[in-house]
C-alpha cells in the first residue's frame, strides 16, 4: 500500500454504523479522517441512551454474522463486551404468536383449515395471473397482491402497512416491497410447490428474510457498545470523532466542483474543516440543501420530495423481571409496531428485578406520539395490558427517544427524484452519499458497515492509495 500523504484528509459526515466503519477502514490504513456527528454519542439511530441508571436502545439493533470479515473485525474491537444471543423474534398474528419469519408449519397449526385454503387459493390465483399475463405493479398495493394474493393482502398487509407508515399502500411505490418488505417463508413453500407443477413465480421479489436460527451479537449496555467501540478504535488509530457537531455547509470549489471544506457548529462556535474527500451519511436532502454553492433548482426541488418517517421510542422501566418471551415481537394492530425486551439479550437492568421495554412507534414530528402526551401513553399502556406484557402500574419510568429521519419513505413516484439527487452527488468528483439516510435505503448493521467500507475504498483509490 502506498504511504498516505499527511495532506490527504477525509471528512465523514454522520457517525452511524456506516460512517463509523468507513472511518475505521480509513484510519486503520493510516489516512487522516474526521467524523462529524450531531448526536451526543456515536451510533446515530443504532445506539442507545442512558436515562437514570439504565440504557434504552433507539430500536432493536444487533449484529449478524453474515459478513464474516466485518463480524471478525467487530469481535476484535468489542472483545468481552460482545454477547452472543440466539435470534428469538415473533409476530402476533391471527390471535397467536408465531416465529418470525413466518414458517409454513406455524400457519398450518394456527390458521383454521378453510381460512388457510382461502389464502392459498388467493396466492394460487395471483401466481396463475402472473404466469399467464405478466404485469408490472404500479404501486405497493398491486405489488403485495401480486406477491401474496388478494386475501392475504387484505387480511395481513393492507391495514398493517397503512398503520405503520400512515400511508395507504396505493400511495407507496412498488419499490418499497422489493427493498423493505421481508418475504414470508411460509409463502415461499407454497410457491415452490406450485413451481413443481409448472407454475413459475414471475412476480415481484421481496427481501430475503432473516434466517430462522442465527446468532446475533449484543452488549450488557445495549446497542451503544458497538458504535462506541468503533469510535474508540478510530481515535486510537489517529482519527477524530466529533460529537454534538451539526454540519452547516458542504463547501465546493466552483472551478473543480470538488468538496474542499466542511463547516460545522460545535461547542457554541462555528468551525471549518479542510478535506480532500467527503463521505456523507447524513440524510441526502440535508446534504443537497447545505451544499455551497447550491445545486441547480431542479436538484433542490427533487431533494424536497425525499422524505423520512419519524419514530418515537418509548423506553419503559418496568417493575417486572420478564415481560415477553423472546427478544422482540411485532404487532399489527396496536399503538406500537414492535416491542423489544433487551434484558433477554443480556442487557443489565437496575434494579435487577426490573426490566426495560423498547416500545417502537412511527409518528409525525409534533404529533401526540412524538410529544409523548398523556393520551399517547395511555393508548400504549392499554395495549401493553391487552397483550399481557405489563400493567400500567408496573411502569416505573417512561423515557421518550426520537428519530426525525427514522425510515426512508418510498412514496409513489419517489424514484426519479432520488435518481436526480444521486446523479448530482455522482457529479461531485470527491463526494459520496451512503448509508441508511445518505443512500436512502434499508441496510441492517453489517450491510451499513459494508457500505462504509466500500465508500472508504473508493475514497482511498481516488487519493491514490491501493
Amino acid at each position: 500500500m502506498s504511504s498516505p500523504s499527511p495532506k490527504s484528509h477525509v471528512a465523514v459526515l454522520g457517525g452511524g454504523p456506516c460512517g463509523l466503519y468507513a472511518a475505521r477502514v480509513l484510519s486503520r490504513a493510516g489516512l487522516a479522517v474526521t467524523v462529524i456527528d450531531k448526536g451526543d454519542r456515536p451510533g446515530g439511530l443504532a445506539t442507545s441512551h442512558k436515562r437514570g441508571k439504565n440504557w434504552y436502545d433507539l430500536g432493536c439493533h444487533m449484529l449478524h454474522e453474515f459478513d464474516e470479515e466485518i463480524y471478525k473485525d467487530m469481535m476484535s474491537i468489542m472483545g468481552e463486551e460482545s454477547i452472543p444471543v440466539q435470534l428469538d423474534a415473533k409476530i402476533r398474528w391471527a390471535g397467536s404468536f408465531y416465529r418470525y419469519p413466518l414458517q409454513f408449519q406455524d400457519m398450518i397449526k394456527g390458521i383454521p383449515f378453510f381460512t388457510l385454503v382461502y389464502y392459498c387459493l388467493g396466492l394460487f390465483a395471483a401466481q396463475i395471473r402472473s404466469a399467464l399475463v405478466p404485469w408490472t405493479p404500479k404501486d405497493a398495493e398491486e405489488a403485495l397482491i401480486m406477491l401474496y394474493g388478494q386475501p392475504l393482502y387484505e387480511f395481513f398487509f393492507r391495514d398493517f402497512t397503512h398503520r405503520y407508515w400512515g400511508i395507504h399502500p396505493r400511495e407507496l411505490s412498488a419499490t418499497f416491497i422489493t427493498t423493505k418488505m421481508p418475504r414470508l417463508s411460509a409463502v415461499d413453500v407454497i410457491k415452490r410447490a406450485m413451481g413443481k407443477i409448472g407454475i413459475k413465480d414471475r412476480s415481484v421479489k421481496a427481501v430475503d428474510s432473516a434466517l430462522l436460527e442465527e446468532t446475533l451479537h449484543y452488549s450488557r449496555t445495549g446497542a451503544e457498545a458497538m458504535p462506541r467501540c468503533i469510535s474508540k478504535a478510530v481515535q486510537a488509530a489517529g482519527g477524530r470523532v466529533i460529537q454534538d457537531a451539526e454540519v452547516t455547509a458542504i463547501v465546493r470549489d466552483e472551478a473543480t466542483g470538488k468538496v474542499t471544506k466542511i463547516r460545522y457548529h460545535h461547542g457554541g462556535q462555528d468551525h471549518e474543516l479542510d478535506c480532500d474527500e467527503c463521505i456523507s451519511t447524513i440524510p441526502v436532502p440535508h446534504l443537497v440543501q447545505r451544499s455551497e454553492p447550491s445545486p441547480a433548482d431542479e436538484v433542490m426541488t427533487a431533494a424536497r420530495q425525499i422524505r423520512y418517517k419519524p419514530i418515537a421510542i418509548y423506553g419503559l422501566l418496568v417493575k417486572k423481571e420478564k415481560c415477553i418471551d423472546g427478544l422482540y415481537i411485532y404487532y399489527r394492530d396496536r399503538a406500537f409496531h414492535r416491542v423489544g425486551e433487551p434484558k433477554n439479550a443480556g442487557l443489565v437492568v437496575d434494579p435487577p428485578d426490573h426490566s426495560v421495554l423498547i416500545v417502537e412507534t412511527t409518528c409525525e414530528i409534533g404529533d401526540e406520539k412524538w410529544q409523548g402526551t398523556d393520551d399517547a401513553k395511555d393508548r400504549i399502556f392499554t395495549d401493553l395490558e391487552l397483550e399481557n406484557i405489563c400493567r400500567r402500574e408496573d411502569v416505573v419510568e417512561v423515557n421518550l427517544l426520537h428519530g426525525e429521519t427514522g425510515y426512508p419513505i418510498f412514496a409513489l413516484g419517489f424514484e426519479p427524484h432520488l435518481e436526480q439527487v444521486k446523479n448530482w452527488v455522482n457529479s461531485v468528483p470527491n463526494l459520496q452519499s451512503v448509508g441508511r439516510q445518505g443512500g436512502f435505503t434499508y441496510p441492517n448493521m453489517h450491510s451499513a458497515m459494508r457500505m462504509g467500507a466500500k465508500a472508504a475504498a473508493v475514497a482511498m483509490k481516488r487519493l491514490g492509495f491501493d
